[in-house]
């Protein structure tokens, strides 16, 4: 990996012909985001779309990075939480970026995280019919995931993400600097993303996690920089074959379809995403071990690996028909049966197609 400056630097290209653009992870990444802005051929305002928190944190040196190579600023700020990433939202997103004279010849920086990042990045692939963005995620889940692969949207009030684009960033930044104010919280929900990467792809992966779950609790700077990079790496191959989740890219959702219920059961505010996703995938691995895809061995160890990451594995008090209402909704539901992500064994994926009761029944919910 290239080396640049005093703190090691990652840089991997997500190859997309046209659409590709290069991931840069590294300790004190803020301060080269205009420069790299330029780089990639930026020009014009640079709306930095963020919530209150992390305005107050790093938006002063976002806007100075910028500006320090002549770039006008604006800053626009919208609330943070998954209830938010909705319609509303997204109209005062579109007065502000009126209001402050963002043409087609400027650009979006989504300085925040998975909300924050869905919601600027559609803005920006709908605002004047699509002006450039890009991703400076703060929080580990938006760093491992969402900012990776083009997926931009808003919730519906009965389903996540159903509403949205494909659009890919110009640039990805990922200053792992960032995770050191990060709640606790948020920072075990993060690791649910990185423990799916392990779990569903690649076995080594999620060896190397159960080996290092106590620098990774530690926040180890380059242990950190050593996860996000393998799951960025992991993500960008997955998205490289199959950009627009015409087939290969779904088994990325692996714990997203029963996660994404409990989430929205939760009124996307009683559970954070990855938390519900760590629910998800101890269904999943049930789910597989039902199939024949996985042992009880493997499905244990998965347990207890999100165990080990502080996550959630005890179901929430559900309504059964709201539960299946919310697992219909799901996107990759096709005429009432959802293709189903399995583990096979563990790094190895599989698919299946149930309705929404045998998905209760096989994952044990239902007896």
């Amino acid at each position: 990996m290239p080396v640049e400056g005093v703190f090691r630097v990652s840089v991997l290209t997500v190859n997309l012909a046209e659409n590709s653009y290069e991931i840069v992870i590294e300790r004190g990444a803020l301060a080269s985001l205009g420069r790299r802005c330029r780089t990639v051929g930026l020009k014009g305002m640079a709306a930095i779309v963020t919530n209150p928190t992390v305005a107050g944190l790093y938006g002063a040196a976002v806007t100075e990075s910028l500006q320090s190579v002549g770039f006008s600023v604006v800053q626009i700020v919208i609330p943070d939480g998954e209830e938010y990433k909705n319609s509303t939202t997204l109209n005062r997103l579109y007065d502000d970026l009126l209001e402050a004279g963002v043409d087609r010849s400027s650009f979006v920086v989504a300085l925040g995280g998975g909300v924050v990042g869905d919601v600027a990045g559609y803005a920006a692939a709908t605002w004047l019919r699509g002006i450039p963005f890009v991703q400076v995620p703060t929080t580990l889940l938006a760093q491992v995931d969402s900012s990776v692969g083009g997926k931009t949207g808003i919730d519906h009030p009965k389903g996540k993400n159903l509403i949205g684009a494909f659009y890919q960033p110009r640039l990805v930044l990922i200053d792992v600097s960032t995770l050191k104010t990060l709640d606790q919280r948020q920072f075990r929900a993060g690791l649910a993303e990185v423990i799916k990467y392990g779990a569903s792809v690649n076995l080594p992966f999620f060896e190397y996690i159960e080996e290092n779950i106590a620098a990774i609790l530690a926040m180890e700077p380059d242990i950190l920089i050593e996860i996000i990079r393998r799951s960025c790496e992991l993500k960008a191959h997955v998205v490289e074959l199959d950009e627009k989740e015409a087939g290969l890219r779904a088994i990325l959702n692996y714990g997203h379809t029963l996660g994404h219920a409990f989430e929205a059961l939760s009124g996307f505010s009683g559970l954070v995403h990855g938390e519900a996703v760590a629910l998800g995938m101890v269904l999943a691995a049930k789910i597989s071990a039902a199939e024949g895809f996985c042992s009880p061995e493997d499905v244990s160890r998965i347990h207890a690996l999100i165990v080990r990451c502080g996550l959630l594995v005890e179901i929430p008090p559900y309504d059964r028909q709201h539960l299946l209402n919310a697992i219909a909704a799901d996107k990759k539901s096709k005429g009432g049966t959802i293709t189903f992500i399995c583990n096979q064994g563990i790094g190895m994926y599989a698919m299946s197609h149930h309705t929404p009761e045998e998905l209760l029944l096989l994952s044990g919910l239902e007896a």
